[in-house]
């Protein structure tokens, strides 16, 4: 991570003009990012569910992206205004750097801007949601790549799906000096039209999908870290049927360091359910995901060990007696540090689907499909980061 001062003009000309008035001499301005390059390969094996029976493997092998931690570029400035108060913003976008597709076209990994004092800080723009923070921090493989938990994985269906950012966000982060403690809370504009009587159509913009509710609160001192997060999410809305869609989130995570080795865990449990305006005759039922993953790092010279167990279990509280689709999956990797800022690192992972679970470690998207249900997945990344 590069950080240069840089005079008031300059800092003008680098915002393209989008603040004014006087700026303070201790204005800064950092430019940072993140390069991240792998071989990852991922073989999927399905029963055929077909009258004909049988099995079928599906293999590929790519140079990939992000598989040890995300590519990006990302440009970051604060401004102190005195009495203990400053003024920050944050840009962040995603990169593709194994075919150049993606770039600084987005600040889509987050855009933010905050207030920051004694008080603590307040943020606005787009950000992580608190659950996802909890989630990623228990994570050995903070999320990436091969050895990525279960416990943040949901493709078993869209009512399930999660989203780890929100947009239109008003953030509150407690400040970094009470003993350890530590909390935050974000609430998420879905910015739609709201109109008291109901009319065919309905009004332009009507939908509520996108609002957020979160917050998160912990305590971190010596070597125990532990914080639990919960959130509602609206996923879906219908103004003409009258249902309204929401994810409920909730995650504990704890981490506790031995010095020779950490310990981490955690659990989640997502929930999804329909609203009705007017009640059916049939309701959808809601669905639920429970996982959880234990995990260990282990420090060994300039590198680190890193291994993860994790499980995942759907159920869609149906009313027969099929058991619940259910996956686990096994992580071993080593990060080898060359320096403060390049690192080498491999990964290998091996996940195990039961009563008709489809979740994969990566390949052919097709595999997941009504014919071809994944009973294994293996896979393994070998690759290099940088970070500037």
């Amino acid at each position: 991570m590069k950080k240069r001062s840089i005079a008031p003009a300059t800092l003008a000309l680098a915002l393209a003009l989008a603040a004014s008035g006087a700026a303070h001499a201790q204005s800064t301005l950092t430019i940072f990012g993140v390069l991240d390059a792998s071989i990852t390969s991922t073989t999927n094996r399905a029963q055929n569910l077909s009258p004909l029976g049988g099995s079928v493997s599906l293999s590929r092998t790519e140079l990939a992206n992000s598989r040890s931690a995300s590519s990006r570029l990302g440009f970051m400035g604060q401004e102190d205004l005195g009495g203990g108060m400053a003024a920050a913003f944050w840009l962040e976008a995603p990169v593709t750097n194994d075919d150049g597709a993606t770039g600084i076209a987005t600040f889509s990994r987050r855009s933010t801007l905050s207030l920051l004092g004694t008080f603590g800080e307040l943020r606005v723009g787009r950000d992580y949601m608190p659950v996802f923070v909890n989630d990623v921090l228990v994570d050995p493989f903070s999320f990436n790549g091969a050895g990525a938990a279960l416990t943040f994985i949901a493709n078993t269906g869209s009512r399930l799906d999660r989203v780890s950012r929100a947009n239109n966000s008003i953030a509150y982060f407690l400040p970094p000096n009470l003993g350890g403690f530590y909390g935050q809370a974000m609430y998420a504009l879905h910015e739609g039209t709201k109109q008291t009587l109901w009319t065919t159509p309905p009004p332009p913009n009507s939908t509520r999908t996108g609002r957020h509710i979160g917050a998160r609160f912990g305590y971190a001192k010596g070597p125990l870290d532990i914080g639990v997060a919960v959130g509602r999410s609206t996923t879906g809305d219908d103004y003409n049927a009258g249902t309204t869609d929401e994810v409920q989130l909730a995650s504990l995570g704890l981490t506790y360091d031995f010095n020779f080795a950490k310990f981490h865990a955690g659990v989640n449990r997502s929930k999804a359910g329909r609203d009705y305006a007017r009640p059916p005759a049939s309701p959808l039922p809601d669905a639920t995901l429970n996982s959880a993953l234990i995990g260990v790092t282990v420090p060994v010279g300039v590198g680190v060990i890193r291994a993860t167990y994790s499980r995942a279990v759907y159920d869609e509280h149906l009313n027969d007696s099929r058991p619940d689709p259910q996956a686990s999956k096994i992580a071993l990797g080593y990060l080898h540090n060359l320096s403060k800022r390049t690192a080498l690192y491999a990964t290998v992972a091996r996940l195990r689907n039961k009563n008709g679970a489809a979740i994969t470690i990566g390949g052919p998207a097709y595999l997941r499909s009504a014919s071809l249900v994944p009973t294994t997945s293996t896979g393994y990344d070998v690759g290099i980061r940088h970070a500037f």
